[in-house]
């Protein structure tokens, strides 16, 4: 089952390519600007993640995909890597897999040369586990 924590990453990384979000069957569209904001996400991502989890948002899903927000919620999807680029995916735990990844209309990805998107990180705790890597090589 996906978890909102694994939702709301999935949005975040696509966002950063910037796939929007399709709000009541395409009356507006949703894409912050800003997704991250050092070690958490920025506000303007959150207001977004927000705004899609009311219930006036209704049908929303990002575009490109089939899902919705919603459906993805339940316990009938798992988020697992994308085969061809690696990003995450909903796959349905029963039954018939969606029929493409959100990356399949983007002709420049994969682009190995460019950072992949990513969640927030804690800088200083990052730094820590590769000091104490190597610190424990050094010896």
């Amino acid at each position: 089952m996906a978890t909102k924590q694994e939702v709301k990453a999935y949005l975040a990384y696509w966002f950063q390519l910037g796939k929007r979000v399709i709000v009541g069957n395409g009356k507006a569209t949703i894409l912050p600007q800003r997704v991250l904001d050092g070690d958490h996400y920025s506000e303007e991502f959150e207001q977004c993640w927000q705004k899609i989890l009311s219930p006036e948002s209704s049908d929303c899903y990002l575009e490109g995909t089939e899902q919705t927000i919603s459906e993805l919620l339940t316990s009938a999807w798992d988020m697992e890597s994308c085969c061809r680029c690696t990003m995450l995916i909903p796959i349905k735990n029963l039954g018939m897999p969606p029929s493409s990844c959100p990356c399949n209309d983007l002709p420049t990805w994969p682009n190995t040369e460019l950072p992949r998107p990513r969640a927030p990180i804690k800088t200083q705790e990052q730094l820590q586990i590769i000091r104490d890597r190597l610190s424990n090589n050094i010896v």
